[in-house]
């Protein structure tokens, strides 16, 4: 095998292009195992403060990539190009061994065409939802990428139809996350007793997630209270604009159910280990309360004109990644209509006053958990590694050759 890139005078270098927090977490942990085995490596591109930590060089601040929203995309679609570009040249200019896009495939996925077609190889971290939909951007994919790195099971079998490498590494939060909870610690942390029954209640990080689901979750929470006197309720709020949206919601219920519910600035991982059940939007939470092992309810409502198009080009039978990875339906998923304080209410008080019902679907959890539990950051570094050695020799000539 090559030793290319390797020694002190001309180490590994690598290109890397991360959006927002969650890529910037993945990038750490990423930079920080191949650095146990390649010390010398260096890192560059765009990142964001725990990449840099680990001696990434940033040469854009991140938070310029971390754009939500057709609109507020639109407002920055001139910039975004520009940097777009700007990585690119950059790329062409230093030539590094290796190029990673983590996520943000909007964004990446173009720039990976072209610096592919500079013969620089690409890894892509993270496959977008080509599960879900917009399944024909895997021919774009084949185009663009060497090989992929996927966070969960079932994605492989996607590539491996276009005959692109791709390899299962796991999921960082099953790594994070350990495989039994402290619940009382949780709730003592919290505030809540310890002997009666907690609820949480997730209704997204997004305004608009709160703005549809705050108050059909709240008004189920009310309903969960009303049956259940001894019922908590505790919500953590994604920030302050959020807990906003919440107070607001809130003004409209009584003094003595008020009382039982319990806001909380951030702690979402804290809210859902104290509980004994959750209510939450779709989304990466769901993923969170499978490995916190707790019965759930996912929901999620949108704008009519949104879902009635986006219901269209799903492709899946289940949105939940409980249902997604384990290939049946694990947890209940009320969408849209379906999404009322009544349904929501009945399926949670089941769960809140039958836990030994449930107990097989924790059981299913910790399956799945130590199924997505891979040390995806050490797996993802070998995996670049052997993109570039194997790059390396099919650039070396052949052995006899003068």
């Amino acid at each position: 095998m090559s030793t290319q890139n390797t020694s002190d005078a001309n180490p590994i270098r690598i290109a890397i292009v991360a959006g927002e927090l969650s890529g910037d977490i993945l990038g750490a942990g990423l930079i920080r195992a191949f650095k146990q085995q390649h010390p010398n490596a260096e890192f560059f591109g765009i990142g964001g403060p725990r990449m840099i930590a680990e001696g990434f060089v940033s040469h854009w601040p991140m938070d310029r990539l971390s754009v939500m929203g057709l609109v507020e995309v639109l407002g920055r679609y001139r910039e975004l190009l520009g940097i777009r570009q700007q990585v690119k040249e950059l790329c062409l200019k230093e030539k590094p061994d290796l190029f990673i896009g983590i996520d943000a495939p909007d964004f990446n996925l173009t720039l990976e065409g072209w610096v592919r077609a500079a013969d620089i190889p690409v890894v892509h971290y993270v496959s977008p939802s080509v599960w879900a939909w917009k399944q024909g951007r895997l021919k774009k994919i084949a185009r663009c990428v060497d090989h992929m790195l996927t966070l969960l099971p079932f994605e492989p079998k996607y590539y491996h139809r276009f005959k692109i490498p791709v390899t299962f590494v796991g999921h960082p939060l099953a790594d994070e996350i350990p495989l039994d909870i402290d619940q009382r610690s949780a709730r003592e942390e919290l505030g809540l007793d310890q002997e009666n029954p907690v609820l949480a209640v997730l209704p997204g990080s997004r305004s608009s997630e709160v703005k549809y689901l705050g108050k059909p979750f709240l008004e189920a929470a009310v309903l969960c209270c009303q049956k259940m006197p001894e019922l908590q309720v505790a919500i953590p709020c994604a920030n302050l604009n959020r807990r906003g949206q919440i107070e607001a919601e809130l003004s409209q219920v009584s003094v003595d159910i008020k009382q039982r519910i319990h806001l909380y600035d951030g702690q979402s991982r804290e809210v859902m280990s104290a509980s004994d059940s959750v209510l939450l939007a779709s989304g990466t939470a769901a993923l969170e309360a499978m490995l916190l092992k707790k019965p759930m309810v996912v929901a999620y409502k949108m704008a009519w004109l949104s879902h009635a198009i986006i219901s269209r080009m799903i492709k899946v039978e289940h949105i939940s990644l409980p249902n997604l990875i384990a290939h049946e339906g694990l947890v209940p998923e009320l969408i849209q209509d379906q999404a009322t304080p009544e349904n929501l209410s009945a399926e949670l008080i089941d769960r809140l006053s039958q836990p030994e019902k449930y107990r097989p679907l924790v059981e299913r959890f910790y399956q799945l958990h130590s199924e997505l539990r891979q040390d995806a950051s050490a797996r993802a570094a070998v995996t670049i590694d052997t993109v570039i050695q194997g790059t390396a020799d099919k650039n070396m000539p052949p052995a006899d050759s003068k």
